[in-house]
């Protein structure tokens, strides 16, 4: 990312920050600008987060070891990350109407995380999120292990966490992102 790309998706990010202070009450754009400005790896998987539609913001401020949590904030799961499989063995072990890749291997790409379920779960205290759409989550290895995958939703102004095997895909379920710095 160059210069002038940089210095814009820091203007989008601060401008995201201060439009949902809620969402980080105890936080200043400067101290979460500064972490940004350290980090290249970070500055690389936001943009990734916000090419794909995720309007990434902070959600989360770890008081004992200062991380900033920044989460996908967008309405509904990503667009640009829909239509997946849980994780690379699914997608391999799937015979017919193959997706076009899996959630936990486009996170990984990005250099960001699926949210676990209490990340997701506290997200939804910030706002309402996928009303329509759904969001993998991070999974318990015992869970996949049995063939079965997280994932969340609201429905019916409640949240609500499922579960589904992990070679399954639907257009409206994606992923959101957690990337800590």
């Amino acid at each position: 990312m160059n210069k002038t790309e940089l210095q814009a998706m820091m203007a989008v990010l601060k401008a995201r920050f201060e439009a949902h202070e809620a969402r980080h009450p105890a936080l200043d754009w400067a101290q979460v600008q500064q972490r940004l400005e350290k980090n290249t790896a970070a500055q690389k998987a936001l943009a990734q987060m916000e090419a794909t539609g995720g309007e990434p913001d902070v959600i989360l401020h770890d008081s004992a070891s200062g991380q900033l949590l920044y989460a996908d904030c967008a309405a509904e799961s990503p667009p640009g990350r829909r239509s997946l499989c849980f994780d690379a063995q699914a997608l391999a072990e799937r015979k017919e109407n193959k997706p076009a890749g899996s959630a936990q291997g486009m996170a990984a790409a990005m250099g960001v995380q699926l949210l676990d379920e209490a990340q997701y779960r506290h997200l939804q205290t910030l706002g309402t999120f996928d009303c329509k759409t759904s969001s993998w989550l991070a999974t318990p290895p015992e869970m996949r292990s049995l063939g079965g995958a997280l994932f969340g939703d609201r429905r019916y102004d409640r949240v609500f966490t499922y579960h589904n095997g992990v070679q399954s895909y639907y257009a409206a379920r994606g992923f959101r992102a957690g990337l800590w710095l």
